[in-house]
């Protein structure tokens, strides 16, 4: 069923990197997770990478025991980190491939390659009763994929669309938007909850907001530094205002 509500997460990761630079506990991840939420967020995302580069163990076991929405962990497929999802239950993980020489999350998970080495990870996942989301280009095979693995969700990795925007690129934008549309309609009609994220603003969350299949849009870079000059709950309030607009329009 096609919901009338978008749901919006906030990924919280660059509040660890600011700590992370001076050591210490200050800003605290878990303070702006509460923030976000009070102004509007749905849910917290949070990317525990192999080298720790921003959240840290902690920072998701202390999310856990304070905070009272969903939590979303993005992980890579390994062993470790399914093994801390499930030591911790999360109620949503999604799979991101992950690079160490990269700075953020670079494209999708070629689930189509991996498929053998994911199955038993999604199937763990599963059996300890957390829902399990792919981060995928909008790519039908990718998406065929994911379902045949059982996946619960898919994120589509709107990165190549928000570029295009930015470089006032046309065709590319239109193609871009196309491709997403497509790709959400098919997995929603594959019985895949949809998801989207990666590099939205404020003038890029609209055209994906209208896409009626996508449920829930995961927000971070762009809110965090936003959060710098008008800080966090009003950077979030002015991001569910846009998507509520665009939404209903």
């Amino acid at each position: 069923m096609i919901a009338d509500k978008m749901r919006l997460g906030i990924n919280i990761d660059h509040v660890a990197t600011i700590r992370n630079a001076r050591g210490g506990e200050h800003p605290d991840p878990v303070k702006a997770a509460k923030l976000a939420i009070n102004a509007g967020a749905d849910s917290i995302v949070i990317h525990l990478r192999e080298d720790r580069r921003h959240i840290l163990d902690n920072d998701l076991i202390h999310l856990m025991k304070e905070i009272d929405k969903p939590i979303t962990l993005e992980m890579a497929p390994t062993n470790e980190m399914v093994n801390i999802a499930c030591n911790n239950s999360p109620q949503k993980v999604c799979i991101v491939p992950e690079k160490r020489e990269e700075r953020t999350t670079e494209g999708g998970l070629d689930v189509c390659t991996s498929f053998y080495s994911l199955q038993k990870y999604i199937s763990k996942l599963k059996s300890n009763n957390i829902d399990v989301s792919l981060f995928i280009e909008p790519d039908i095979n990718q998406i065929n994929a994911a379902k045949e693995l059982n996946a619960t969700a898919i994120e589509l990795h709107t990165g190549e669309y928000c570029e295009a925007l930015i470089r006032h690129n046309e065709l590319k934008i239109q193609n871009e938007l196309i491709r997403l549309e497509k790709a959400s309609i098919h997995g929603y009609n594959l019985g895949l909850e949809i998801n989207a994220g990666h590099g939205l603003n404020y003038a890029s969350v609209a055209s994906m907001s209208k896409i009626k299949e996508i449920t829930e849009l995961n927000i971070g870079h762009f809110i965090i530094g936003e959060s710098l000059f008008i800080g966090i709950e009003e950077a979030v309030r002015e991001m569910r205002s846009l998507i509520d607009a665009a939404r209903h329009n």
